[in-house]
């Protein structure tokens, strides 16, 4: 780990800005939405479009790569970034928020493939590994780090959105500066849908409906805490509990995922999920418990996306893994559009609770079909090794995942 920090420390440290950014943008957005008098509705749409714009680039990206380099695509995009974070707080509408949020996703996703892109080539056979665990916990602890600046000026103004935008330029330095000669680039076509569900039924519904957990935690959470009244600081805390649960269980999960059933592990990790959404709505919103419920179903959910990549791998061939994981993180990507869109539906039907409610019902289906799919077929007897990936992370992460674990199992089959 010394290693790959010494020799990609400005890389990660620029990541780790530009996820400040964009951590602080979407809770920000959440509480300025409310002062503003903008609706439960109007303000799901306006998160959902973050994933529209997300899911968009990630096929159109590589092309433009390929097509003018990655300086170049990388420098246009972080323009835009910090572009649309200053008209947010000027024209407050919440469809203009709703086109800025296509355009931010949309670059944000262009802009990480980049920096993944460069960070994989920087990486050795021996170091991917620790160089992929350094790259989640530097935009993990990007996200928890940007809640704690949401408290440094009044929502209402336009400081916050400057700070973003500076934050935001300021990581594109240590990024450019430090780069190796661009390394040469291509992506994987995702393997067909229809093929992929007789594959794996379990990791396409799994992923559909992590899609949406994860977009109700990363862009309605904040919308949930203002409306039951919580203060800038309780909020700031709320949000980061799922960040920070999220860190530190992802490994003790993915110790426990290579030496058991993983279907039973989904079980067990989706189920206790949907028992801390479950408290909330029984015992109350307690500010205490809504932190220990967030640090439950952050811790959960978002191993639970290496968890459906890992077993998807069990049961198709190598050569196939990146197509899998490609075809995944789409099937991801469209639960993600859609979930902002459900939790407010629900929230205006059931008030904030709502948001609980839609999480709870999601971790539920999948804790219990993952049980149902446990008497479909019988378990693999040799899997393929867990790779964190965060839920932030675009298909370069996930395709750099892909080579750890395969060169993963190929050196444990040389040893035996």
């Amino acid at each position: 780990m010394i290693l790959v920090l010494k020799n990609s420390w400005a890389l990660l440290f620029g990541i780790l800005l530009l996820m400040v950014g964009n951590g602080l943008q979407g809770t920000l957005l959440g509480v300025r939405g409310e002062l503003e008098g903008f609706s439960t509705m109007e303000m799901s749409i306006v998160m959902s479009s973050y994933f529209v714009g997300f899911l968009g680039a990630s096929r159109v990206v590589p092309d433009l790569i390929r097509r003018v380099g990655h300086v170049r695509v990388f420098a246009a995009l972080a323009s835009f970034i910090s572009a649309v974070l200053i008209l947010y707080p000027a024209w407050a509408n919440p469809w203009a928020w709703a086109v800025g949020r296509v355009v931010i996703g949309f670059a944000y996703c262009g802009v990480y493939v980049t920096a993944e892109s460069w960070l994989n080539n920087a990486a050795t056979n021996e170091t991917r590994g620790q160089a992929l665990s350094a790259y989640m916990i530097a935009t993990t602890l990007g996200i928890i780090v940007a809640q704690g600046l949401l408290l440094l000026a009044d929502p209402g103004g336009y400081m916050l959105f400057i700070i973003i935008s500076v934050l935001v330029s300021v990581s594109f330095a240590p990024i450019l500066l430090s780069i190796s000669p661009t390394p040469a680039f291509d992506s994987t076509a995702p393997m067909q849908l229809t093929k992929l569900l007789k594959t794996s039924p379990l990791g396409c519904v799994g992923m559909f409906l992590m899609g949406g957990i994860f977009a109700a935690q990363f862009g309605m959470s904040a919308v949930f805490a203002t409306k039951i009244g919580l203060g800038l600081g309780q909020l700031s805390a709320f949000v980061a509990a799922f960040y920070v649960g999220g860190l530190i269980l992802q490994y003790p999960i993915g110790w426990l995922s290579d030496r058991m059933d993983r279907r039973a592990l989904i079980c067990i990790v989706a189920t206790a999920g949907a028992v801390a959404a479950l408290l909330p709505l029984i015992v109350g919103t307690y500010f205490y418990l809504l932190l220990v419920s967030a640090f439950v179903i952050g811790g959960m959910s978002n191993p639970l996306y290496s968890l459906l990549i890992a077993h998807t791998n069990d049961f198709v061939e190598v050569e196939d893994m990146a197509a899998s994981s490609s075809g995944l993180l789409f099937i991801n990507g469209l639960g993600a559009i859609l979930g902002p869109i459900v939790v407010g539906q629900v929230m205006d039907l059931m008030g904030a609770q709502g948001f609980f409610v839609i999480i709870l019902v999601l971790l539920g289906m999948l804790g219990a079909y993952s049980a149902y799919r446990r008497t479909r077929r019988p378990a693999v007897e040799d899997t393929m090794s867990y790779a964190n990936v965060s839920p932030t992370a675009s298909m370069m992460a996930v395709e750099i995942a892909q080579e750890y674990a395969i060169e993963t199992a190929a050196e444990e089959e040389a040893a035996t």
